[in-house]
């Protein structure tokens, strides 16, 4: 089992031509890294082979953007999302993660595949800004206080959580043309 590091008030950087990815099964336990993977969380490819996603889940993330992710997984949508983790070191890392689901034979799901990039400052300053009124509502009335607060601060944009991100890194269709190469990959 990996413990929590003490988390640190300090970012690792990376290039944004550095792809992350990483395989899990349907309950969010590892299945496959990349080299890139191991080499900006600190991590050993043997050590997170069987652990939880979570281990790199940063506090500072609302339950309810990890509440939305496995909805629409398990609705069969590939969903997006901006994540801040924290690596092995405690330090802290932001990505613009495109998720998207593989079948078996049968159709049914069999894992889940995490496609993340390097996020833009521009991009991370304004999304912790609500990631931190949506821990407050979480802290308040739970993950439906969280999912409430983003549903409002959605409407008021008259757009989706998708549509934000690309909003945010403006870049229109970057997401779907991500995902599609990550499903060439993993098909």
């Amino acid at each position: 089992m990996i413990y929590r590091p003490i988390v640190l008030d300090e970012e690792i950087g990376f290039s944004k031509k550095k792809f992350i990815v990483s395989k899990t099964d349907l309950e969010g336990n590892i299945l496959f890294v990349n080299q890139n993977f191991c080499d900006i969380t600190g991590y050993e490819y043997e050590e997170l082979m069987g652990q939880s996603h979570s281990v790199l889940r940063h506090p500072d993330m609302p339950e309810a953007i990890f509440y939305m992710i496995w909805k629409s997984l398990f609705a069969g949508m590939e969903v997006s999302a901006i994540i801040k983790n924290v690596a092995k070191s405690g330090a802290y890392y932001w990505v613009i993660a495109d998720f998207s689901m593989q079948r078996n034979n049968y159709g049914e799901l069999e894992t889940f595949t995490s496609f993340k990039r390097a996020a833009p400052a521009t991009v991370t300053e304004e999304v912790a800004l609500l990631y931190q009124e949506m821990i407050s509502s979480e802290r308040r009335g739970g993950v439906e206080a969280s999912l409430q607060y983003l549903e409002i601060f959605l409407e008021e944009r008259q757009m989706s959580y998708n549509e934000y991100l690309e909003d945010l890194v403006k870049a229109k269709g970057i997401f779907s043309s991500l995902l599609k190469k990550v499903n060439k990959v993993f098909s």
